[in-house]
C-alpha cells in the first residue's frame, strides 16, 4: 500500500481501531497486568501500534490485511499474559473482521506468543522464531515490539532497564537474523527505518 492509502485506511477504520485498542486494553487490566510495574499494560500495547501506524504501510498489502494487522498489535501478548486460548483470540477478532481476516489476525498473535521455557532463550528458541518467519506480519509485529521496549528501556532508567539495555544491544544481531525471513513478500519483511531507529537507540 502507499502511504497515502495506509493514512485513508486509518481513516475509515478509525472506529474499529479504537475499539480493538479498548477491548485489549481492558483484557489485559482484567489479569491486573502491568508494564514495568508501574504502567497499565495498555502503555505498551499502544507503544507497539504506534509502529503500525508509522510503519504498516510498508508492509501492508492490502485493506483486507488492515485490520488484522492493528489486531495484532494491540493483542500480540494476549494469550502469553492474559489467559487468552488460540480459539478466544480468534473469537475476538470476529467481533471486528469476516473468518479469513480473523484467521490472519489470530495466526499473528499465536506466532507472537513465547514457547514455554525456563530461561529467555528457552522462551524464544528456534521453533518459535522459525513460527514467526512464516506468519503473514509477525516479523514486522516482532520489530515493533522490541522498539517499543528498546524504546522504554532507554527512555526510563531504573536497575531492570539499564540490564535490558545491555540485553537489547547484546541481542539485536542475532534478533534480526531469527526473524528475517528472507523473502520477497513483503507481509514477512521487516522495514529498514524500523532497523535504524532501533540502532539510533542501542
Amino acid at each position: 500500500m502507499t502511504q497515502q492509502e495506509f493514512q485513508a485506511c486509518i481513516e475509515k477504520h478509525k472506529l474499529d481501531i479504537e475499539e480493538v485498542r479498548d477491548r485489549a486494553h481492558m483484557l489485559h487490566e482484567s489479569v491486573n497486568q502491568h508494564y514495568d510495574k508501574v504502567h497499565p499494560y495498555g502503555f505498551h500495547l499502544d507503544m507497539v501500534a504506534e509502529s503500525v501506524f508509522k510503519y504498516g504501510y510498508l508492509v501492508c498489502q492490502s485493506e483486507h490485511d488492515f485490520v488484522p494487522l492493528f489486531f495484532g498489535a494491540f493483542y500480540h501478548d494476549s494469550i502469553e499474559d492474559a489467559r487468552m486460548t488460540y480459539n478466544d483470540v480468534t473469537k475476538a477478532a470476529q467481533l471486528f473482521m469476516d473468518a479469513d481476516q480473523a484467521y490472519i489476525a489470530a495466526e499473528m498473535v499465536y506466532a507472537l506468543t513465547n514457547d514455554k521455557g525456563r530461561t529467555r532463550a528457552e522462551r524464544a528458541g528456534e521453533r518459535y522464531y522459525q513460527g514467526i518467519r512464516e506468519t503473514p506480519y509477525a516479523p514486522f509485529l516482532k520489530l515493533a515490539d522490541r522498539l517499543a521496549n528498546v524504546t522504554y528501556s532507554f527512555t526510563h532508567g531504573n536497575a531492570s532497564n539499564n540490564h535490558m539495555k545491555e540485553v537489547y544491544r547484546e541481542e539485536m544481531p542475532h534478533f534480526l537474523e531469527a526473524i528475517n525471513a528472507h523473502s520477497d513478500d513483503p507481509r514477512l519483511g521487516l522495514p529498514q527505518e524500523m532497523i535504524d531507529d532501533i540502532y539510533k537507540l542501542l
